[in-house]
């Protein structure tokens, strides 16, 4: 028998996979010092957003078909 694939804990903490398996992450530059940034970008920076299709893949191995 060979060995079990772990789940990614850092990748864990940052993406969830939708039901049609897209990962979704959280937009950077929110955290703090925000108030720099104009009323109309920080609205834009709330919420989710998709990932580019070309870290799809390799996000969802490192998941590895868990999405918490």
């Amino acid at each position: 028998m060979g060995t079990k694939v772990k789940t990614h804990k850092g990748t864990k903490k940052r993406f969830r996979l939708t039901a049609t398996g897209k990962a979704m992450h959280r937009q950077s530059g929110t955290s703090h010092l925000a108030q720099g940034l104009t009323k109309k970008r920080r609205r834009n920076l709330r919420g989710t957003t998709a990932v580019d299709p070309c870290m799809e893949k390799t996000i969802q191995a490192s998941l590895n078909g868990y999405s918490y």
